[in-house]
């Protein structure tokens, strides 16, 4: 499994992930296509966003990844246009991320 996370990681979801043993790449740069293809979008398992700034790429990730699991962790808002296509919104004030971590390895 590999999970590639954008955006700051304040809440240390990338840590606990990687604690599980999961392959993790971390991208913290202006988001769009090109870097997103740079990052490896297009062999990922799960996309995790933590900049609701970046939810303009969740459809480029989709369509580059139409399999891709696409999880939002952040206290901001997901935007309207992006709800559709991600698989998970959470918060953090509602779980920690080690009990998110968790989850996305099992799932």
């Amino acid at each position: 499994m590999t999970v590639l996370i954008t955006g700051p990681d304040e809440d240390g979801l990338g840590d606990a992930i990687a604690a599980l043993g999961v392959e993790l790449i971390r991208f913290d740069g202006v988001a769009n296509r090109d870097a997103l293809l740079e990052a490896g979008i297009d062999t990922v398992d799960t996309l995790v966003l933590t900049d609701m700034d970046d939810a303009s790429i969740i459809p480029v990730a989709r369509e580059e990844n139409p399999d891709v699991r696409i999880v939002t962790y952040s206290h901001d808002s997901l935007p309207e246009f992006a709800r559709g296509q991600t698989d998970l919104a959470v918060d953090p004030n509602l779980l920690a991320a080690d009990v998110v971590a968790e989850e996305l390895v099992e799932a």
